[in-house]
């Protein structure tokens, strides 16, 4: 019997950036919200602070001074199951304004889609 190769997923553009606020909007920790901490465009996942939690079972390695143990860390999610929050409306959305710059040049930046208040992360 032949074994099933996993398809390789196509690079996925995501719309968000590490620090942004996110809400988990389906899976088992739906309903949590956190900062991204790592986008990974080629597999089209995120990392996002105190959600998808599990366990890492570290030996210890005293020239590192790693102790060992068990030590508990963060899993990536689909970056489709998070909504980014807007300070006004909550999880929305993401559109893009185009706003001309001097020496004709463009800027996208990105909004809300309810509100239309900027998203830019400080």
């Amino acid at each position: 019997m032949a074994l099933a190769r996993k398809k390789r997923m196509e690079p996925v553009k995501i719309q968000l950036k590490k620090n942004d606020q996110v809400r988990v909007i389906s899976g088992k920790d739906k309903g949590k919200s956190g900062r991204v901490l790592d986008v990974d465009e080629s597999r089209g996942r995120v990392l996002v602070e105190h959600v998808a939690m599990i366990k890492r079972h570290t030996r210890p390695n005293p020239a590192k001074q790693i102790k060992g143990g068990i030590a508990e860390r963060e899993s990536s999610i689909a970056v489709s199951n998070v909504m980014i929050l807007c300070p006004k409306c909550g999880p929305v959305r993401i559109a893009h304004h185009v706003d001309q710059v001097a020496g004709g040049k463009a800027r996208r930046t990105r909004v809300c889609r309810k509100c239309g208040q900027g998203l830019e992360s400080k």
